[in-house]
């Protein structure tokens, strides 16, 4: 009997996680399906492994690449040469399908002719285990959408994992992943889009997405290899394709939203690591973005976030130390540290009135409304300037707080440092002086014997947030850390000696770099007590208690 959907399960050196994809996928609710593992030519255990797995099973057979091709692209496509089913699907090999998944998008596509269905892609964190629905907004109601003009916004959701993809629509159309470049998925998708008359979006989640932040550089995904320049050629190098194909297949008028979806998606990934860029490297970068940017649309610009424009356009002007700056406030309501009025009362980033419309336009800081904003939303900037290890398990901290809406008047401020290692916090209360109008500067020391850790301990990282206090109104904004420092470490025996941590104090390492602290549980904390936590606070469990309760009352 012909199986009813073909899922292909590329991999290259994976022989760990293999296993964990092919049975997420023999583990189906509708189980009349092929399996066809397409092996990119591993040099590991990966051809032992998939030859135990297509042995255990007779819908899973083993194709093997002859040689390396280095991208997704040609195991997807060998596979599709000799898959049977009339309808498909991809995964990857360090990912997963949800148990019910080919049930799910092969109904959507027996409920009417559709060119293929797609469902929720769950992100898995591998340091964390934390679970969160990717473009969530996008899948959020079942609908059949009639051509992607009707609704552009799905362009965010450019993954080919997440679909059901009818055969005979990927044949018409001669539809295959490109070779030779990363970033397939991209234009993969978008050329579906254009060319699909109808398509089905379910809400309910179909494939788990693994994510591994912390890999090791080599063995990091393809979107968190951001620091090698041949990335952003590649990354760039499909835009225009994509460009190219929306021109030649009669769509050009989604060129705004493709442009948008670019800069808000793309481009922001690379923004977030502009801190941690050396000068080299940002002028390689511009070297390869800026072409580009300047074909985008304006009208993809102007639908930002006004601090993602600032990023931008200082990336354009070649502004790098600037760049850096504005781009640790991404996302966290960080304010400049300086700002420039003209005479007609518009302000602008930095310490001068830009030269060009363009760069008034769009380094134009009003519509932030700096001077004007309720105080528990206002904007401030919350450096470390100094950092030093105090006596004991402390530190001392000399904190700057930039200030351009100049929100707080002249004169010595309330503040405080704010640490939460559990359900309780401890509160490091300081004073900020003023240096200058705008500027205000103090001292904190922050003793971290003093947390206050649960009894069973705390395993995790926090982040020190800075409070303001000013007129009856408190204010809460991120702290923001050195680059780099060396981390400090201390052992702290919590509660008389029962509780043993390891602490760390460390630069956070992305993002806009906070100060980042970091628990570790030593001895029997960790061996005995949080393991019995967490055990007793499983939902089973907490029913269970629950129950019981309720049965002696």
């Amino acid at each position: 009997m012909t199986a009813d959907v073909t899922v292909t399960v590329i991999v290259y050196n994976d022989a760990e996680r293999l296993p964990r994809a092919v049975e997420s996928v023999r583990r189906q609710t509708h189980a009349n399906i092929e399996i066809i593992i397409s092996d990119d030519h591993s040099t590991d255990e990966t051809p032992r492994v998939a030859s135990e797995l297509a042995s255990q099973d007779p819908r899973v057979q083993h194709l093997r690449l002859p040689e390396n091709s280095g991208g997704c692209s040609a195991p997807r496509n060998r596979a599709l040469e000799i898959a049977r089913a009339p309808y498909v699907m991809f995964l990857d090999s360090d990912d997963e399908l949800t148990k019910d998944a080919v049930e799910l998008l092969l109904a959507a596509h027996r409920e009417r002719e559709i060119d293929f269905a797609m469902g929720a892609v769950v992100r898995v964190r591998e340091d964390s285990g934390r679970r969160t629905k990717w473009m969530p907004h996008l899948v959020a109601e079942r609908r059949t959408v009639l051509g992607i003009e009707s609704e552009p916004r799905l362009l965010f959701e450019h993954l080919s994992t997440s679909k059901m993809y009818a055969r005979a629509f990927l044949d018409r159309h001669d539809l295959r992943f490109p070779e030779g470049i990363h970033y397939e998925d991209q234009l993969f998708t978008a050329q579906a889009y254009c060319l699909a008359k109808e398509f089905t979006i379910i809400p309910e989640p179909v494939y788990r997405w693994h994510i591994a932040p912390y890999a090791d550089t080599e063995a990091a995904s393809i979107s968190n290899q951001r620091h090698k320049l041949d990335n952003v050629r590649d990354r760039v190098h499909v835009q225009r394709l994509i460009d190219d194909f929306l021109v030649e297949s009669g769509h050009g008028a989604l060129r705004e939203d493709k442009d948008y979806k670019f800069l808000k998606h793309d481009f922001r990934m690379y923004a977030g690591d502009l801190p941690y860029r050396e000068d080299d490297w940002l002028a390689s970068f511009a070297d390869i973005m800026i072409p580009y940017l300047e074909t985008l649309s304006p009208a993809a610009y102007a639908r930002l976030p006004r601090t993602e424009r600032v990023v931008l356009q200082l990336v354009r002007e070649r502004r790098f130390p600037e760049a850096r700056v504005a781009a640790r406030g991404l996302g966290r309501a960080v304010a400049p540290r300086q700002v420039t009025p003209d005479t007609d009362g518009h302000t602008y980033w930095g310490d001068g009135i830009p030269a060009t419309d363009w760069a008034r336009r769009e380094l134009e800081l009003s519509d932030l409304e700096l001077d004007t904003r309720p105080f528990r939303s206002a904007q401030f900037r919350h450096e470390i300037t100094e950092l030093s290890r105090g006596p004991g398990a402390s530190i001392d901290l000399t904190i700057r707080t930039y200030d351009p809406g100049l929100r707080l008047p002249v004169g010595p401020h309330r503040a405080s440092l704010l640490l939460a290692p559990g359900r309780r916090r401890l509160t490091a209360p300081f004073r900020l002086s003023p240096v200058r109008p705008g500027i205000f500067e103090g001292q904190v020391h922050l003793d971290l014997t003093s947390a206050p850790v649960p009894l069973h301990g705390f395993a995790g990282v926090r982040h020190p947030l800075l409070r303001l206090e000013h007129q009856g109104l408190r204010h809460t904004a991120v702290l923001l850390a050195p680059l780099s420092f060396p981390p400090l470490t201390a052992r702290i025996t919590y509660h008389a000696g029962t509780a043993p941590h390891r602490v760390t104090v460390e630069p956070e390492g992305r993002g806009p770099g906070r100060l980042q602290i970091r628990w570790q549980p030593l001895g029997v904390t960790a061996s005995l007590v949080r393991p019995a936590v967490r055990r007793l606070s499983r939902p089973t469990v907490k029913k269970a208690a629950r129950l019981l309760r309720s049965a002696l009352r």
